[in-house]
């Protein structure tokens, strides 16, 4: 994928199109870390913030009550 190097305002930037976004799982307002390799290749990683603890234990909670018959089957 080729993309073009766009001036915005006093800076320059890349435009990721809604395909892009689509592939990477991005959306406006996500934070990459930016790094340069050797050669001079950019790298954008994307920061994803990790599960709230209350989140991970709902949805375990959930998926046991969920799948209750088969885990017993399974122990």
């Amino acid at each position: 994928m080729v993309k073009t190097i766009t001036k915005i305002g006093n800076s320059h930037g890349v435009i990721f199109d809604a395909a892009l976004l689509d592939l990477t799982g991005l959306r406006a307002g996500d934070q990459v870390a930016v790094s340069v390799a050797a050669g001079g290749s950019i790298i954008l990683t994307p920061i994803r913030k990790a599960a709230r603890q209350e989140e991970v234990t709902a949805t375990v909670r959930r998926t046991v009550k969920d799948y209750r018959r088969t885990l017993r089957k399974l122990a």
